[in-house]
Order: structure tokens, then C-alpha cells, then sequence
């Protein structure tokens, strides 16, 4: 998950999914989000679903959360412009 821009509040929760092969098509976008507000703490559970074939993982397997960053930050400013 990171924050990602939202015209009304700023910044929002963005959750990055890779769907397993099992339940590919089973699993939606709303699916996610009610798990996460029934789950987890208001501020915490994303608004944004994003469902990617893979993470980018560091060597030793850790999530590369800067680079979900850099790509959610290119890809508002291919929008913006």
C-alpha cells in the first residue's frame, strides 16, 4: 500500500494486488475494499485497487515501496499533462 494522489482529499491509500492464478477473476476491486474496511482501521484501508502481475521485490525479497511510488507518481503526471 502507499498514498497516492486524490483531487478532493490530497492523498489517499493505494493497494497494489497480485492476484493468485486460482482466484484470478474471482477476487474484484470492491471485494478488496470491503475486506479492508471491515478489517482494518479507517485511515488505513485503501479507496484504490490496483491489481499488478508481480511486486518489485529487493534481494533479500523485501517490497520495493519507493518504486510503487515512482510509478504512481509518473503515471498522475502522465495524466496531469
Amino acid at each position: 500500500m502507499i498514498a497516492a494522489r486524490d483531487t478532493h482529499r490530497g492523498e489517499t491509500v493505494k493497494a497494489f494486488v497480485v492476484r493468485n492464478a486460482r482466484h484470478a477473476q474471482a477476487v474484484t476491486e470492491d471485494d478488496i475494499i470491503t475486506w479492508a474496511r471491515e478489517n482494518m482501521a479507517a485511515y488505513k484501508a485503501p479507496r484504490i485497487v490496483e491489481f499488478v502481475e508481480s511486486l518489485p521485490k529487493s534481494g533479500t525479497g523485501k517490497i520495493m515501496w519507493r518504486e510503487l511510488q515512482d510509478h504512481e507518481a509518473a503515471k498522475a503526471a502522465r495524466t496531469a499533462s
